[in-house]
């Protein structure tokens, strides 16, 4: 049985797990800090868009265990706000130790407060990561999964400075690559502005804190939208990560979804100008804490790979997440992290290399992000299936859809039904968790 070792706990390494283990990998998953899912544990957002057909492919292929836990721990389902439909907003409070249990019970040897700081290599081939403490555990294949935000020196370089995020680097060390250790020569996004690198796309808000009508609003809908008194001017969006919801609709007002917290969908927002709205005169930021002045930067580490997320240049090492391009999302994470997985693993047993095809829209965008990122143009480019620049290239190539049967129908006919194997996670109970 051969051995992947996943650097890295967010949404893409707990996938790349997940799809290791059911191709027939022993698997650890080594996480930085004491959590799983990074950034998933304050995001909230699935299905929105063309997420809801990636997600349903994804289930289709067999790789759909993170969906469909995402589900279950759902807030509000198939919501509509500005720009976006048919969204599920899930339950940031509740996911992390659901999907924990689920890795465990999988006999995935999940290993927390492991921050990898060495690589070692012999032949063009990583043999073993070594971590902070001097831990040294080999492996066959390797997934870095450890995403492209931070560390506090880039935070303050090209943001505001460290925001305190969920990162939590003055804590558990900032986040290092393990592709980077490996030797690999990484690139770094563009945002609009045109300086490197993005800011992470939204904040929390306390909901306590918010008047009770905003509150039965956010309860009841999931969504709360007021427009921004004119005094206060428009929010300049051109740095933020998700240029999804650059429009419009989120310079002129506040907009905000139920995912346990009231998410603000702002990189950040002057709580001295927050506090003049009418709702939000005692409104607090509980993520990042500070939320008035900045967030986390993004986007600094990209490694460069083919189309079976195998990194360039190593010839055991794959990646997943933003490590993987500019890419923006929990969905996308998963996804990329899934093939990751799952091609470690065929590595390992000397098999053939999974390459989805690009009638799938995962395997278009996993392609479409690949050779636009090398030739420089997707530096500045956020792919993403929800909105802005991938997502009118899903509707232009007809591979968009929110009908379960007919993505999977597609699916059944590029004959990928099921390629990554059972999703076993379906009709689960929560293992006592809250309903």
């Amino acid at each position: 049985m051969p051995k992947v070792v996943v650097v890295g706990g967010g949404w893409a390494g707990c996938a790349a797990s997940v799809a290791a283990r059911k191709a027939g990998a022993e698997v650890t998953l080594l996480e930085r800090t004491d959590s799983l899912l990074g950034t998933g544990l304050v995001g909230g957002i699935m299905r929105n868009n063309g997420r809801y057909t990636a997600a349903e492919e994804a289930i289709a292929m067999g790789c759909g265990e993170m969906f469909l836990i995402a589900d279950r721990v759902a807030k509000h389902t198939n919501v509509d706000f500005p720009g976006h439909a048919h969204a599920t907003l899930y339950d940031v409070a509740r996911i992390e130790p659901v999907v924990r249990r689920f890795l465990e019970g999988q006999g995935i040897t999940v290993l927390f407060g492991k921050r990898v700081t060495r690589a070692e290599k012999e032949n063009g081939r990583i043999t073993a990561c070594v971590t902070e403490g001097g831990e040294r555990i080999e492996g066959d294949a390797f997934v870095d999964a450890t995403g492209s935000a931070g560390p506090q020196t880039n935070c303050t370089r090209f943001g505001n400075g460290c925001a305190m995020c969920a990162l939590r680097c003055p804590s558990f060390g900032g986040r290092v690559s393990f592709s980077s250790l490996a030797g690999v020569s990484e690139k770094m996004g563009i945002s609009a502005s045109g300086r490197p690198g993005s800011m992470s796309g939204s904040c929390k808000l306390l909901k306590e804190s918010l008047h009770p009508r905003i509150v039965e609003a956010l309860n009841s809908t999931g969504v709360f939208v007021t427009p921004i008194p004119p005094e206060l001017g428009k929010k300049d969006l051109s740095f933020k990560a998700c240029q999804q919801y650059a429009l419009d609709e989120y310079r002129e007002n506040v907009v905000l979804l139920d995912t346990g917290h009231a998410k603000l969908m702002a990189p950040y927002f002057p709580l001295s100008s927050l506090r003049h709205i009418p709702g939000f005169e005692d409104a607090r930021f509980v993520d990042p804490y500070a939320g008035s002045k900045g967030n986390s930067i993004r986007y600094m580490a990209i490694a460069p790979r083919d189309n079976a997320l195998r990194v360039e240049g190593l010839d055991n090492l794959f990646c997943g997440g933003e490590k993987a391009g500019t890419l923006v999302g929990h969905t996308e994470a998963i996804v990329t992290g899934s093939l990751a997985g799952r091609n470690a693993a065929l590595h390992g047993q000397g098999e053939e290399l999974l390459k989805l095809p690009s009638e799938t829209a995962i395997g278009d965008m996993i392609d479409v992000s690949g050779r636009e990122i090398a030739a420089g143009e997707g530096l500045s480019r956020r792919y993403t299936f929800s909105g802005s620049y991938y997502f009118g290239r899903m509707k232009e190539r007809g591979l968009y859809s929110s009908d379960p049967g007919q993505i999977h129908e597609r699916i059944k006919r590029l004959g990928l039904e099921g390629i990554f194997g059972k999703n076993r996670f379906e009709g689960q109970e929560l293992d006592g968790e809250r309903r």
